[in-house]
């Protein structure tokens, strides 16, 4: 689990073992449970996590109860409410455990500390930001100019072992339709 947290950090910023080691050794790990929470909607978030084993999702609950996945994060993805974490404000959104899931984690503070201390962490931070900004935009692109058929077969395409790992609720509020939209799609699909 190490050496993959150590390949995903080096191929993204270049930074030596030894100084991966020292991330790892301030770091702590967890297990999650399914259906626990990394972050709760409302909560201020003071922690990033990389996701060891496991799956996660970003999902925001709407007023009437209706969850609208915005990503799926399996393992060697990097999970935070970053934005609040670093305004200090109440996270919009829950990131929820889909299975039992190990995550490394490390607090804000330790994170602003070495980042301090090597400016070369500041390198992954970009990274993580520029990928975040590639799929939110590739996200709106696919809602506004494709139809439900056409998103479920990108996250067919992109995801191919994802399926079976999530409920089927889950996908359809991923792709913004809803359970019997999706199924129809299958069935189409099928034919």
């Amino acid at each position: 689990m190490t050496e993959e947290l150590i390949n995903s950090i080096r191929q993204l910023t270049g930074l030596t073992e030894s100084e991966i080691m020292e991330f790892i050794s301030i770091s702590k790990a967890r297990d999650f449970q399914a259906k626990s929470y990394f972050i709760r909607e409302g909560q201020i978030p003071n922690e990033l996590g990389f996701v060891l084993t496991g799956l996660f999702r970003y999902v925001y609950i709407s007023d009437e109860g209706k969850e609208l996945t915005k990503v799926f994060m399996p393992e060697q993805s990097f999970i935070s409410s970053y934005s609040s974490m670093i305004s200090k404000k109440p996270s919009h959104f829950f990131i929820e455990a889909i299975e039992d899931s190990k995550v490394l984690t490390i607090s804000y503070d330790c994170w602003e500390k070495l980042r301090k201390q090597n400016p070369k962490w500041n390198l992954l931070l970009v990274k993580l930001l520029e990928k975040g900004y590639s799929v939110k935009e590739k996200r709106e692109r696919e809602f506004l100019l494709l139809d439900a058929e056409s998103r479920y077969r990108i996250f067919l395409n992109e995801f191919p072992k994802l399926e079976s790992r999530v409920k089927q609720h889950m996908v359809a509020s991923y792709l913004g339709i809803t359970p019997i939209a999706l199924s129809r799609i299958r069935k189409k699909m099928l034919a």
